[in-house]
């Protein structure tokens, strides 16, 4: 008899969680979370204390493996499920997060020779210190008239691939030398449980430039660049691209013995995170737009055509599920930045009071912004405290609250935050429907919509459209299972295709919330004062923003340089 499980596991930022799901019901069995031991190194590599610069971020890629060790034995042990009852295993990772590679796939910074060099470790998705590189990139690709800009909004970011690997070949030529290849680190992990190279569809098109057709960006673009990148693409960058949640491979022996689970069960090709919500929370047609809220909000929608699109981050065939074009747009700061009030702005007297009450102070606030009716704070903010991805793709934009005044309340200032990311979620959609692609309903999920109703509400009051809430928490790794179940394909017990997975697995509908009529009409006049600071702010040739940042780093520099003297 064959197993009715499948194993979805989902790399976070700040740690990776394995998923037991049936595959008869979508039903999670059990679940466990390996918090990686690094964390991300933003200030100092772990050998030798080398300091790291502004905006980098960094990760050990041993931490992913230890997801590998600790959660799928322990899920499977929670579980009661046996290994040969497991029929695949699907993954979905941050992207880009990448790694240089020697050619046995070990990577460079596992080695004496290279683990004191920042640039021969991974690259964390939120690595800002190529901005640089993709300024430069971006300035020749348009100078160019290079077409694969107009896939990503017009611009590459910093987080992406190529800005990430010309930035190693600049500040550490000796690194970029030595790698092999650089992937993604989804790509290595399956490679580690496989045996088998096989680059993602999804991250490679999304954060890699990557085409269906085209491939990536041409050999004279690359070298105009740099005349070391000519051959960047079938050098070291080489490797099939396959479609994610097909099978990649077959889990090896050693990495049987390593995670509990059976030599041979099928590994799908890996998918990014958020990505992976999409059919995680059973959208395998177009129509419905899939919020992944977390730290950041990542926009996606499935259409039958490629159009083009203001700001979005990446239109990819194939990209989330095979036989679609899937759209990208994005916001970087939601629940980062609905931390930095509560963790840098928030009064004591807020914190004793939640502490008085036995509740979190978010709770605290909620209570306190839900008594508010739309417009009563007098405030409006830009949601810029981590740039804008869409639609502007300008990191280097900063947040904004206007309206302060000497009574203004924490509780206020809370409410304001909340409004700014529906905001900016409603000019995405705008965006869209501008370009022929309908958003008739929206899909949120993560934690935040299930713990955070008057946000979900007020998402939906100010975009006028209903929010369905899944009942599932962990929709990513469960879009993760559902590949798992592909990859395995009907033969193994599984599915042949993503839709009939998902018309199995996918979870219910818990909760929709509908727009308020009468407050659609107050927050329709609040966001035509959001566009106005929006443009002023983001696309006029004021650069206030960009000035007080080079002003910033101008003057840490200074700070530095004087110290250093002394």
């Amino acid at each position: 008899m064959k197993g009715t499980y499948a194993i979805g596991i989902d790399y976070g930022t700040e740690s990776g969680r394995a998923l037991i799901v049936d595959t008869r019901d979508g039903r999670v069995l059990a679940s466990h979370v390996t918090p990686y031991p690094h964390g991300v190194m933003d200030k100092e590599l772990p050998e030798g204390g080398v300091k790291l610069g502004t905006d980098w971020a960094l990760q050990h890629p041993d931490d992913y493996v230890e997801v590998l060790r600790r959660s799928v034995p322990e899920a499977l042990r929670l579980s009661g499920v046996s290994a040969d009852e497991v029929i695949g295993v699907g993954i979905d990772f941050t992207a880009c997060t990448i790694l240089p590679i020697d050619e046995r796939n070990v990577p460079l910074c596992f080695q004496d020779a290279w683990k004191h060099r920042p640039h021969a470790w991974v690259k964390l998705w939120k690595h800002h210190a190529a901005q640089e590189d993709a300024d430069r990139l971006n300035e020749l690709a348009e100078a160019r008239g290079e077409t694969f800009l107009s896939r990503y909004g017009g611009s590459l970011s910093s987080e992406w691939m190529l800005p990430k690997v010309a930035q190693t070949l600049r500040e550490d030529p000796d690194v970029y030398a030595a790698a092999d290849r650089f992937v993604e680190a989804a790509d290595w992990l399956v490679w580690e449980m496989t045996g088998t190279l096989k680059r993602n569809s999804c991250a490679a098109g999304y954060k890699g430039t990557w085409h269906k057709t085209e491939g990536f960006p041409a050999p004279d673009y690359l070298k105009a660049a740099d005349p070391r990148l000519e051959r960047l693409a079938e050098t070291k960058l080489r490797g099939e691209v396959v479609a994610s949640g097909t099978k990649a491979g077959e889990l090896t022996a050693e990495m049987a013995r390593l995670t509990g689970l059976k030599p041979g069960t099928p590994v799908a090709a890996a998918i990014i995170d958020a990505h992976a919500a999409v059919p995680g929370v059973g959208v395998v047609a177009p129509g419905t737009m899939v919020l992944a809220m977390g730290t950041s909000l990542c926009h996606m929608l499935i259409a039958d055509t490629e159009q083009p699109v203001e700001g979005i981050r990446g239109v990819v065939e194939d990209g989330i599920v095979p036989g679609y074009f899937g759209y990208e747009a994005g916001q970087p700061a939601v629940g980062d930045l609905f931390a930095w009030f509560v963790e840098q702005g928030v009064p004591a007297y807020v914190r004793d009071a939640a502490a008085r009450e036995g509740i979190s102070v978010f709770d605290w606030l909620g209570r306190a912004a839900e008594a508010l009716a739309p417009g009563e704070s007098g405030l409006l903010a830009l949601d810029w405290w981590n740039g804008n991805r869409s639609v502007l793709a300008d990191e280097s934009l900063s947040g904004l609250i206007v309206g302060l005044k000497l009574h203004t309340k924490p509780e206020e200032i809370y409410r304001a935050l909340l409004e700014a990311t529906a905001f900016g979620t409603k000019r995405v959609i705008e965006a869209f429907e501008k370009s022929g692609i309908p958003v008739d309903v929206v899909a949120a999920n993560g934690g935040i919509p299930q713990r955070n109703p008057l946000l979900m509400q007020i998402y939906a009051d100010v975009t006028g459209k209903p929010i369905d809430i899944p009942a599932a928490e962990q929709s990513t790794a469960l879009g993760s299972a559902m590949m798992g179940a592909v990859a395995a394909g009907s033969a193994g017990g599984g599915f042949d295709s993503l839709a009939e997975a998902a018309a199995r697995m996918a979870p219910p509908v818990k909760r929709t919330y509908k727009p308020n009529p009468d407050h659609v009409r107050i927050y329709e006049e609040l966001y035509a004062e959001y566009l106005v600071l929006h443009d002023f702010f983001g696309r006029s040739a004021n650069g206030v923003m960009h000035n007080l940042r080079k002003l910033k780093e101008r003057a840490k520099s200074a700070v530095v340089a004087e110290r250093t003297q002394a």
